[in-house]
């Protein structure tokens, strides 16, 4: 069983610098079945509340899990129940993603990305 944490990618908008960056924690884990995966993302970037979570699967596609928007927890629809975000979304804060029971189908790539929600911009 192997729970695997990639380094994450940024949504970067107009404004953004080389200085703007997105973290993600651990880069690599590994797990037996039945245990607990913690991965953690923080961001540097002013104005960015939110933050988004992926798992890439075996066909290379991404399955959006879900979002936390400052501290609210927004999963997919039909999510497994064992998966939970929390924390906060806000630069220098940490959010994060948290797989509960591990199985088979947990094995993956997990990223996330930082972004703003565009209607505060308008």
């Amino acid at each position: 069983m192997n729970i695997h944490a990639h380094a994450a990618f940024s949504l970067f908008f107009t404004g953004s610098s080389l200085s703007d960056k997105v973290d993600q924690n651990p880069l690599n884990m590994y797990k037996n079945s039945g245990e607990a995966a913690k991965i953690s993302c923080s961001h540097s970037i002013d104005g960015y509340d939110r933050i988004y979570w992926y798992k890439q699967l075996e066909n290379r596609q991404l399955q959006f899990l879900g979002y936390m928007y400052k501290t609210n927890e927004n999963k997919e629809k039909g999510l497994d129940e064992d998966v939970k975000m929390e924390g906060s979304a806000d630069k220098g804060q940490t959010c994060t993603l948290t797989i509960n029971s591990l199985s088979v189908s947990s094995s993956a790539v997990y990223f996330c990305a930082a972004s703003y929600h565009s209607a505060t911009y308008h």
